[in-house]
């Protein structure tokens, strides 16, 4: 979305110091902070990149969100997949715009959120999630991102093994869960042939127990990757990288099913 900000919309405020602050815009609202107050009405309006001053001058820039800073700050119920997992998750998981894509849990919804957009308006998304409690968490986290829930979307309760049971069919399937080998064999039942499987999972025990259990339900060209992110300090005078990282979240898998 371009132009300027509207009532209704998010907006990331940036102080001096990078510390980001997320909220939605409303008529006659007020943004609150240790260093003063800023009146929404300044903000409603006004272009991107905008420069503001809250009452006791603490300065800030006032942006959209971008889907990165929306999954770090967004309500959780479960844990989040970080950006730095989300973005290469899509890519080798390779799901492209038009690709029925079948998940498992939703979780808080920052994963589905991801998946949506990589798919596309010709694409569909089906997310299963056995608790009623992270269904409805991430149901707020798509609607709050998207405006509404998508047309694209599904998010079903139950046991994913249940899906073998549906005539369905799925060109990706990307799982969030702590016993991916549990619904394996409902799995080769629905993705097509070629189709790739995804699996995101915390420990080296549980991905040496996927993996050992990938080739015996028609999975082959595995491959078991965990992504790093540092960031560097760049001034005039020197580089330095930066003092913290994100480290290990968790191991990504990636597999392809057999023609039988």
């Amino acid at each position: 979305m371009s132009g300027p900000f509207e009532v209704g919309e998010r907006v990331l405020l940036i102080d001096q110091r990078d510390r980001t602050y997320l909220f939605r815009l409303e008529a006659g609202g007020t943004f609150h902070t240790h260093s003063g107050t800023l009146d929404h009405g300044a903000l409603i309006g006004a272009q991107e990149g905008t420069r503001l001053e809250t009452s006791r001058g603490m300065v800030l820039r006032a942006y959209r969100p971008r889907y990165a800073d929306f999954v770090l700050k967004m309500p959780r119920g479960a844990q989040v997949i970080y950006p730095k997992d989300v973005g290469p998750i899509v890519m080798y998981a390779d799901v492209f715009p038009g690709a029925r894509v079948l998940e498992a849990g939703t979780g808080s919804g920052a994963l589905t959120i991801g998946l949506c957009r990589a798919v596309g308006t010709e694409g569909s998304v089906v997310s299963y999630d056995v608790r009623d409690e992270h269904r409805h968490k991430a149901i707020g986290n798509v609607e709050a991102f998207f405006g509404k829930m998508p047309d694209i979307l599904e998010i079903r309760g139950g046991d994913l093994s249940e899906v073998a049971g549906t005539g369905e069919r799925y060109d990706r399937v990307v799982l969030d869960m702590p016993e991916p080998w549990v619904p394996l064999p409902a799995l080769a039942q629905v993705l097509e042939p070629g189709g790739v499987v995804c699996a995101y999972l915390p420990t080296t025990v549980q991905v040496q127990q996927l993996v050992l259990a990938l080739p015996d339900n028609g999975f082959q060209h595995i491959e078991t990757f965990e992504t790093l992110k540092r960031g560097w300090h760049v001034t005039e005078r020197s580089m330095r990288p930066d003092h913290r990282m994100v480290g290990h979240t968790g191991f990504i898998s990636i597999a392809r099913r057999e023609a039988r």
